[in-house]
């Protein structure tokens, strides 16, 4: 007899439902429930819909059926502010907004207590930027975007583990918020709530237990990663490319801090130690702004262009806002006049394998790990070109899928709390590689043209 549960999986440009029906030492998937993540400009800044978000969850909740528990996972860094009587105070600020420009130069190194990759938009920034607004002076708690569905499903406040340790509050060491680093930014500690971690009940939502899980989405997609042994390198592809390793403690050189890696927490007491990569961002924009023509023939066409004949780095700055993301393209690589979409795309999956490559390389060396194989999960594991180019970069082995990782380590974590199924993460990930379709990728070729692509691109 099987059993169910459901994961609310929200990514930046969509959410869906997903349920996951466990019995006979197997499980299948079912997205029952897709909807939009749309942000909404408003008076110069940029929000998140979250009270869409709110209405697509239940939607897909309803659609999903009875199920033994839900789990909520989703971006990080961005929250919602609650005041002394629940209500929020304002949508959600989305992290591509421009109020934290040239905050975390004034902010200073944080690295030796949060272990953090510095990037613009971390919460600790936007805190400080929101720290004078009326909101933030009322305010009664601060709720990251998962803790703050899963306090209107359940009325219980907390703060999940692995998504806190994105904020820059936390302490890498201790794992539990700084109070030495609040009080010396002038943050107020009381709105952050008790720290909770994967597999612990939340609460009830009409009559059905809400369980904490990785609910960063990296976080559970580590856990869906279908490795063998820990020499594995991931790289979790979808708008972002979060690449790195998994460790038992973090690395807090002086290296790491300037290679910008950042110590992240993972489930079971793990650090996802990795770096934000541009990801598939930047052809998602193109897309957008091309009029969303047919995407396998467009890389068809990008797969038949030259390789590694424009290339960027994806990681400049100049490419986080969304608007004119193909002029920006064009401008930063150099293209010639009436180059079309498929060099723009050959251009962006090639420089993004060049990143993934470094980051890969640098991960190894600066936690002194050696790894034999590439784990992509994500949606970039469909990009069978991106794969492709990702394992002649790293010159490593490429095992692509699952896809859904992120909604299976989701639904993993509430099974194993439930007892449905047992073990640590060697355990569920055993059942993800038994249970789903991975793809494999061999290097072709030399490294001396990515070598030299990496020189032209600064990398």
């Amino acid at each position: 007899m099987s059993e169910a549960f459901a994961a609310v999986d929200l990514g930046a440009s969509s959410g869906r439902v997903v349920v996951g029906r466990f019995g006979d030492g197997g499980f299948d998937l079912d997205v029952v429930h897709r909807f939009p993540n749309e942000p909404v400009r408003v008076g110069g800044t940029l929000h998140w819909d979250i009270l869409s978000l709110h209405r697509g969850m239940l939607d897909g909740l309803r659609a999903a059926g009875p199920v033994s528990s839900i789990g909520i996972d989703s971006w990080a860094v961005d929250y919602g502010l609650i005041d002394a009587s629940g209500a929020l105070l304002g949508n959600p600020v989305h992290y591509r907004d421009s109020r934290t420009d040239g905050i975390a130069a004034r902010v200073g190194d944080l690295y030796p207590v949060n272990g953090l990759q510095t990037l613009p938009f971390n919460t600790v920034y936007q805190l400080v930027a929101a720290s004078r607004t009326p909101q933030y002076q009322v305010a009664r708690h601060l709720l990251l975007i998962p803790d703050l569905l899963a306090y209107w499903l359940t009325g219980e406040i907390g703060a999940e583990y692995t998504n806190a340790s994105t904020t820059g509050l936390l302490d890498v060491r201790t794992r539990d918020w700084s109070s030495e680093l609040v009080a010396d930014l002038g943050l107020r500690a009381e709105l952050l709530p008790p720290v909770r971690h994967p597999g612990e009940r939340i609460g009830l939502y009409d009559g059905t237990p809400v369980v904490a899980v990785g609910s960063h989405d990296t976080a559970s997609a580590i856990v869906g990663v279908p490795a063998s042994g820990g020499d594995f390198a991931y790289i979790s592809c979808g708008t972002w490319s979060l690449v790195g390793l998994e460790l038992d403690q973090p690395v807090l050189s002086d290296a790491s801090r300037q290679a910008n890696f950042t110590n992240e927490g993972g489930v079971d007491g793990t650090i996802r130690y990795l770096r934000n990569v541009m990801g598939l961002w930047p052809l998602q924009e193109c897309l957008r702004e091309w009029g969303s023509p047919d995407l396998p023939s467009l890389l068809s066409a990008a797969a038949s262009e030259p390789g590694l004949a424009h290339v960027v780095d994806l990681d400049d700055p100049v490419f986080l806002p969304p608007g004119d993301m193909d002029g920006r393209l064009r401008k930063m690589a150099g293209l010639p006049a009436g180059a079309g979409p498929a060099v723009v795309t050959r251009c962006v999956l090639d420089s993004l394998a060049l990143a993934q490559r470094r980051a890969v390389r640098q991960a190894q060396e600066l936690a002194g790990r050696e790894v034999s194989v590439v784990h992509l999960v994500g949606g970039g594991a469909l990009n069978e070109l991106l794969c492709q180019l990702t394992a002649d970069a790293c010159g490593l082995t490429v095992l692509a899928g699952p896809v859904e990782a992120t909604a299976l380590g989701n639904l993993l974590v509430q099974a194993r709390a439930a007892g449905v199924v047992e073990g640590g993460l060697d355990a569920l990930r055993s059942l993800v590689r038994h249970t789903q379709r991975i793809v494999r990728y061999e290097p072709r070729g030399d490294d001396g043209p990515w070598q030299a692509a990496a020189a032209r691109a600064g990398r």
